[in-house]
């Protein structure tokens, strides 16, 4: 059984965090330098964004978890430390400072950095309050960690589970950031995960890799892949059970734990979105396959027109049957049934391909709640799929308009 538990990567045995503001950001108001630490070396997994352009501290910590471990993280927001000629460099500098502070070697350091592309970032003031930055960690230290590595977020994000392998009580936890930027295809935000879990590191990042395809694979925000997120999980083994090094039971119980976490900060991220009034979620079933599903639910959820129909509380289920129609998919939209759902009820829009009367009234009042479901059914399988996202509103363009300054 999987049981959520308070807490996020503090959660698990041998971790602390901390958080603090060094200087980066220019407003001294929000932390803006974060650190994780394990106290034993880790099992380390990463997957990383598609986009060409990429920040430098990606290339570094692809370098450093090569051999599969790494102990701690850190990670700056209010600079991206991308498109720079010395981002390399910088990256690497940060990392040789943490690990200074730490005592580990530099190597088993993951670097993450999130903010404004195309500035360069000072390590000054990294260097000037890195002492601080590792005193600051604590197994209370989570949250002040989780602000430090938020941009435009208003939420926090972290969440822990608990769960048995072999007799041994198991922990996973994470935090995150996401609010723009964020669309298919991996990895659109930050995240960070810690677990006790033995687990060896081909088959951590096999879980993850397989995880993110059905979580954050299936999250879109605005359309725009960013160039510098990542997802990142670190695995101690304090908790004792016989190390996972194949699939089976003991696995199949941690991906379960995984994908709980993932779920959860996929939903958040979701509804933390720029501007966003309403966390939106599309449910695909009677699919062909999997892929079929997985195609119209991203298709659905990142369709402008239907976000934009969200926010207005607006049933025009055309849009949907418009979004699924230029997917790609392969399927018959004479079958297609779709229905908007949300803690006020459910109301069918639309029966094989076409519209149904429904109250327009009682559509209104569903769509007006702050968690809103686009139930598709394709009538052509069993395969499903679910996608996140949120509405479209004005107060993006505000945001987004004004991001530098």
């Amino acid at each position: 059984m999987i049981k959520q538990i308070p807490g996020g990567v503090c959660a698990p045995k041998g971790y602390t965090a901390g958080g603090i503001y060094c200087g980066i950001r220019k407003r001294n108001d929000k932390n803006d330098l974060a650190m994780i630490f394990s106290e034993v070396p880790a099992h380390a997994a990463a997957v990383y964004t598609t986009n060409l352009v990429k920040g430098a501290p990606l290339t570094v910590t692809k370098n450093h978890i090569a051999d599969g471990v790494a102990q701690a993280v850190i990670c700056n927001s209010g600079n991206a430390n991308t498109c720079n000629s010395n981002g390399l460099e910088i990256a690497e500098q940060m990392s040789a400072l943490a690990a200074e502070q730490l005592g580990i070697s530099s190597n088993d350091v993951i670097i993450a950095s999130t903010g404004v592309i195309g500035q360069k970032l000072n390590i000054a003031p990294v260097a000037n309050h890195i002492t601080e930055l590792a005193a600051s960690l604590s197994q209370e230290g989570e949250d002040e960690a989780a602000k430090a590595i938020m941009t435009t977020d208003l939420v926090m994000k972290k969440i822990a589970v608990e769960f048995e392998i072999d007799g041994k009580i198991c922990r996973l936890g994470g935090i995150a950031k996401g609010s723009g930027m964020i669309h298919p295809n991996m990895a659109t935000m930050l995240v960070f995960l810690t677990t006790d879990t033995a687990i060896s590191a081909p088959m951590l990042q096999k879980a993850l890799s397989h995880d993110v395809q059905k979580t954050f694979n299936m999250l879109s925000v605005d359309g725009d892949t960013s160039t510098n997120d990542m997802v990142s999980i670190m695995a101690n083994g304090l908790a004792g059970n016989k190390e996972i090094t194949e699939e089976g039971p003991a696995f199949d119980i941690f991906m379960k734990a995984l994908n709980t976490v993932t779920i959860s900060l996929c939903r958040t991220i979701a509804g933390d979105g720029e501007g966003a009034t309403k966390l939106l979620e599309c449910d695909v079933t009677g699919a062909a396959d999997e892929k079929t599903a997985s195609v119209v639910a991203k298709s659905v959820i990142t369709s402008s027109l239907i976000k934009a129909a969200m926010f207005g509380a607006d049933a025009n289920w055309g849009r949907v049957l418009c979004a699924i129609g230029y997917s790609g998919a392969d399927l018959n939209v004479n079958k297609v049934d779709v229905a908007f759902k949300s803690a006020k009820g459910i109301i069918p829009v639309c029966k094989n391909g076409a519209g149904v009367d429904f109250s327009e009234e009682i559509a209104k009042k569903i769509l007006l709640e702050k968690e809103i479901t686009i139930l598709v059914e394709l009538n052509s399988g069993s395969a499903s799929a679910t996608a996140w996202g949120c509405d479209l509103t004005y107060d993006y363009v505000k945001i987004n308009g004004d991001y530098r300054s």
